[in-house]
């Protein structure tokens, strides 16, 4: 059984594009259950997909090597340092970035990387409060979440007078070539807001589509709030105004 909702039809022109011009990059660490269906749900819209591993302690690696995904060990320092190995290692000239707990749904990747096709965006991000989200409601920790990412998003609107609704969802789409100029150096998840500032301070075109974030189906997230709250806030001043 499908895990993730069905989807209106899809434009096939679109999906041979896909195919062809996209790298997919999947940041893992031990998401042995979740990565198979990540991955066979992915490959009709790319044939290149390349999992960043946090060297895990499952059986992630084999699970996606057998799969034909292409593996590669991140440098132990976080979700960040895995983005950008995964960036070295595209080919294509669109890098797709997907979790691997099956929060995104794959069959999202075309309607994301559209204005990028066909309005020349340099940068999409999937919105969740647009699409709507399992994952930022239920508990404390979720709303707290939730509020942080309105806030870092409302500065962010401010600042660059841009209108955006998610600075945060890690599922977002970017030419290889942008991606390369930023210069990121967050190592955890602070770098997807780095991402966007850096694109919007260099003057890229960056946009949104609605996808929704589905709850994580296989073992628990990796992020502590409490650990990395800080972070988000420095790194979201230091990025905006320094």
């Amino acid at each position: 059984m499908n895990y993730w909702n069905k989807h209106a039809e899809v434009d096939q022109a679109l999906i041979e594009k896909c195919r062809n011009c996209i790298s997919l990059v999947i940041p893992s660490l031990n998401e042995e259950k979740g990565i198979e269906e990540v991955i066979r749900a992915s490959k009709p819209f790319c044939n290149e997909i390349i999992v960043i591993d946090g060297h895990s302690s499952d059986k992630t690696v084999s699970v996606a090597e057998s799969l034909g995904a292409a593996c590669f060990l991140d440098n132990g320092k976080g979700k960040g340092d895995a983005i950008r190995e995964g960036i070295s290692r595209a080919n294509h000239e669109v890098v797709v970035f997907i979790d691997a707990d099956m929060s995104h749904d794959p069959k999202d990747i075309p309607v994301l990387v559209k204005p990028i096709f066909n309005e020349d965006k340099d940068m999409v991000i999937g919105s969740r409060p647009r699409g709507g989200s399992d994952e930022l409601h239920g508990d404390f920790n979720k709303f707290m979440r939730m509020i942080g990412s309105d806030i870092i998003t409302l500065g962010i609107n401010y600042r660059f007078k841009v209108r955006m609704t998610d600075s945060q969802n890690g599922f977002r789409a970017i030419k290889r070539v942008v991606a390369k100029d930023l210069g990121l150096a967050e190592n955890i998840t602070t770098i997807e807001q780095e991402m966007l500032i850096k694109a919007l301070k260099k003057g890229f075109k960056v946009d949104e589509v609605p996808t929704h974030e589905y709850a994580r189906k296989y073992g628990e997230s990796h992020i502590k709030l409490s650990r990395v709250s800080l972070r988000y806030v420095y790194s979201w001043l230091k990025y905006m105004f320094f």
